[in-house]
C-alpha cells in the first residue's frame, strides 16, 4: 500500500465512520482513531509521509470554519468569560502543571522541552469537542462553552509550544519577550482576519454563482492562515476572526442556492477532513512502537502520569471556576450560558479530549538545536504526547457518551420548542407586514389579499403547528395533506421530465451543457 492507497482508505473510513457511529452510539472521531491504529498495525500500511509542519495548515483552516459556520459572534460574545477560563487560563495552569511533573520525572528534560511538551497536550481538540458535543444532544449552553473552548484554546497553547521550542532551540527565553510574542501574534491575526473577512465580503457580491462563491469559501480560510503565520501572527485565530466575519456579515437571506449547496458542501469537507485527522492521530502508533522498543515500562509511567496531570487538573480548575461563574450569574442580571449543576460540570471536565493539534505540534519539534545537537529526549516528549492523545481520545471519548446517559445531562427541548415558536411567529409577522406594504403599493384584489394572508399565517404554521387553533390546525392539516398530495404528484412529474431530459444527455447530437442547464432548472423547481 501507497501513501495515496492510504488516503483513500482514510476517505472512506471517514465516510463509513458516521453512519457506524451513529448505531453504535459513539462518536465518528473515536471510531477514525480506533481505525487508524488498526492501519497502523498492519504489516503492509507505510508509515504517514506527511511534513509535520503541512498538518496543521492542511487540516485545520477548514475543520475551524466548518465548526465556526454552525455559531455566531453573539454565541461568543455570551459566554467570553467561560471562554477564557478555558481556553487561556486553563490551558496556562496545564501547561505549567505538565512541565513541571514531567521535567521532575523524566531524567534529562529541560525546563524548556518540558514547557513544549506541556503546550502542546494542553488544548484539547477542537474538532473532537464540537463533533461529540453536537451529536450527543447536550445542553446547548455547554456545547456553546465546549465549542468556544476548542476554537480558542489552540491559539494560546501554539503560542506557549513556539515561545517554549524557541527557547530550547536556543537555551534563551525572556519572559517580557514571549508576553510581547502573544499580544502581537493576537493582534496581527484579528487584523489579517478582518481584512480577509471584509475583502472576502465584498467579493462575494461580485462572484454571483453559488458555484464561485462557495469555491472562495473553501479558499479563504487557507488564504487567512497561511498569511497570518508569514506576518508572525497566530493562523488560528486569524482562521476564527475571518469565519466569524463572514458567518455575520456575508449571509445574503435570498441567496437560497448558495445557502443550500454551501451546507451540503461543508457537511462533506468536515466529514472527510475530520476523518482523515483523526485517522492520521491513530496511524502515529508506529512512531510510538519505535520509540518504546524495549522501555515500555518507563515510557508508560511517563505517559500515564502525565495523562493524570492533564485529567486532574482540569477537573480541579473547573470545579472552582465554574462555582464562581455560577455565584457571579446569580448576583449579577448577566446573560452567560455556564453549566448549572455538578453534573453539567462533570461532562464538562470528561470533554476535554485532545487530538489533531497535540499531534501536529509533537511531530513539529525540531531535530536539532541551533548548537547542532539533538533536541533533548526528543522521542520520549513524542511518546509521551501521544500517549495523552489516545488515553483522552479512546478512553474519553468512547465513555463520554455513557456518562452523559448517566447522568442524564441532555438538552432543554422544551425551550428550543419556545425560541422555534418564537421565530415562527416573527418570519409571519414580517410576510404580513411585506403583504400590506404590496396591498398598498399595488391595490391587491380582495380574494387575492385573502388567499396572500392565509399563506402568510402557513409559514408559520408549517414551522410550529402549535400557533394554530384547533379549529384552524384541522383545516390546516388538511390542506397539508392535500398539498403534500399535490407535492408528491409534482414530484412523479419533475422525476419524469428529468428522467426524459437526462435520456437526451446520450442521444446523437445532444449538447451536455445545454441538458445539464435545463436539468438544473428541473432540480431548482424540485426544492421549492
Amino acid at each position: 500500500m501507497d501513501q495515496l492507497a492510504l488516503l483513500f482508505a482514510l476517505l472512506l473510513g471517514a465516510l463509513v465512520s458516521v453512519p457506524v457511529g451513529d448505531r453504535l452510539g459513539l462518536p465518528a472521531p473515536v471510531l477514525m482513531t480506533v481505525f487508524g491504529i488498526v492501519l497502523a498495525l498492519l504489516p503492509f500500511v507505510p508509515n504517514v509521509d506527511i511534513p509535520p509542519d503541512l498538518i496543521l495548515p492542511l487540516l485545520l483552516p477548514p475543520l475551524l470554519y466548518a465548526a465556526v459556520r454552525r455559531t455566531s459572534w453573539r454565541q461568543f460574545a455570551a459566554n467570553v468569560k467561560p471562554i477564557l477560563l478555558l481556553a487561556v487560563a486553563l490551558v496556562l495552569v496545564t501547561t505549567l502543571c505538565v512541565t513541571t511533573v514531567a521535567h521532575a520525572i523524566v531524567p534529562g528534560l529541560p525546563l524548556a522541552a518540558a514547557a513544549a511538551l506541556g503546550a502542546l497536550v494542553a488544548p484539547p481538540d477542537p474538532v473532537a469537542a464540537t463533533v461529540v458535543a453536537g451529536k450527543l444532544g447536550l445542553p446547548r449552553r455547554l456545547v456553546s462553552i465546549l465549542e468556544g473552548e476548542g476554537l480558542f484554546n489552540d491559539v494560546t497553547a501554539i503560542v506557549l509550544y513556539h515561545v517554549a521550542i524557541a527557547a530550547a532551540v536556543t537555551g534563551t527565553f525572556s519572559a517580557w519577550e514571549a508576553g510581547l510574542d502573544l499580544v502581537l501574534s493576537a493582534v496581527v491575526a484579528v487584523v489579517i482576519g478582518l481584512a480577509l473577512g471584509w475583502g472576502a465580503n465584498k467579493l462575494m457580491d461580485l462572484l454571483d454563482e453559488p458555484t464561485l462563491q462557495i469555491g472562495l469559501s473553501l479558499l479563504v480560510p487557507y488564504a487567512s492562515y497561511v498569511l497570518a503565520e508569514e506576518l508572525h501572527g497566530s493562523g488560528v485565530l486569524a482562521v476564527l476572526t475571518t469565519a466569524l466575519f463572514l458567518v455575520e456579515y456575508a449571509t445574503d437571506a435570498d441567496n437560497v442556492m448558495t445557502r443550500l449547496a454551501g451546507h451540503t458542501f461543508w457537511d462533506i469537507v468536515d466529514t472527510l477532513v475530520t476523518g482523515v485527522a483523526f485517522g492520521l492521530v491513530g496511524l502515529e502508533l508506529h512512531n510510538a512502537i519505535n520509540t518504546a522498543s524495549g522501555r515500555w515500562g518507563e515510557l508508560l509511567g511517563w505517559a500515564g502520569a502525565v495523562v493524570g496531570v492533564v485529567i486532574l487538573v482540569r477537573l480541579l480548575w473547573l470545579l472552582p471556576a465554574t462555582w464562581l461563574a455560577q455565584r457571579l450569574h446569580a448576583a449579577r442580571d448577566v446573560d452567560e450560558e455556564i453549566p448549572v449543576s455538578w453534573r453539567e460540570t462533570v461532562v464538562m471536565w470528561w470533554a476535554g479530549m485532545r487530538g489533531v493539534a497535540s499531534v501536529a505540534l509533537a511531530l513539529a519539534i525540531p531535530l536539532e538545536t541551533d548548537a547542532g545537537e539533538a533536541f533533548p529526549v526528543r522521542d520520549e516528549i513524542v511518546f509521551i504526547a501521544f500517549g495523552v492523545i489516545l488515553t483522552t481520545l479512546l478512553v474519553q471519548g468512547l465513555t463520554l457518551p455513557w456518562l452523559v446517559r448517566r447522568l442524564r445531562v441532555q438538552a432543554d427541548t422544551e425551550q428550543e420548542q419556545r425560541m422555534e415558536h418564537e421565530l415562527a411567529v416573527r418570519a409571519a409577522r414580517a410576510a404580513k407586514q411585506r403583504l400590506r406594504e404590496i396591498e398598498k403599493e399595488e391595490g391587491l384584489p380582495d380574494d387575492l389579499a385573502e388567499q396572500m394572508m392565509r399563506r402568510a399565517f402557513d409559514i408559520a404554521v408549517r414551522i410550529s403547528p402549535e400557533m394554530a387553533e384547533d379549529e384552524r390546525r384541522e383545516a390546516h392539516r388538511q390542506r397539508a395533506e392535500r398539498l403534500k398530495r399535490l407535492r408528491r404528484i409534482e414530484s412523479e412529474m419533475l422525476s419524469a421530465a428529468r428522467h426524459e431530459v437526462l435520456a437526451a444527455r446520450s442521444e446523437p447530437g445532444a449538447v451536455p451543457e445545454v441538458v445539464d442547464r435545463v436539468l438544473r432548472h428541473l432540480d431548482v423547481r424540485s426544492l421549492r
